[in-house]
């Protein structure tokens, strides 16, 4: 699938960093915010079809986060990873409109598959031109 641009936010720089070159090897353009308020404010001035979200970040949480950008733009699929494995936790992000919920690290090939799932499902429409 062509022309998917997804929205990485993580406040741990060298992980976003590193997941951020394995997409984008694999044909996804990945835009990167170190916590949920500088992610929401890429959101307002840019399009994404996915956003991959991580669940504890200072200031706003990845649910906090996530909640947020269902509300504003309901047509962007938002991954949560997290490196704590709490049910309540991805009951909670699920029903609160979640696409997926992973475990860090998230192996990358299956990542990538979920994207693409979700890119799909999204209703953005991103069209590059030239």
């Amino acid at each position: 699938m062509k022309n998917i641009r997804i929205l990485l936010i993580d406040d741990e720089e060298g992980f976003s960093s590193v997941l951020a070159k394995r997409l984008s090897r694999r044909g996804v353009e990945v835009v990167t915010a170190a916590d949920g308020a500088a992610g929401l404010l890429r959101l307002e001035i840019e399009l994404f079809q996915v956003v991959i979200l991580d669940m504890q970040m200072p200031g706003m949480n990845g649910l906090q986060v996530l909640k947020t950008i269902k509300n504003r733009h309901p047509n962007v699929e938002v991954i949560l990873l997290t490196g704590n494995a709490d049910m309540d936790s991805a009951l909670a992000s699920m029903n609160a409109g979640a696409f997926d919920f992973m475990l860090k690290p998230a192996n990358t090939e299956i990542l990538t598959h979920r994207i693409y799932d979700a890119a799909k499902s999204s209703n953005v429409c991103i069209h590059k031109t030239g």
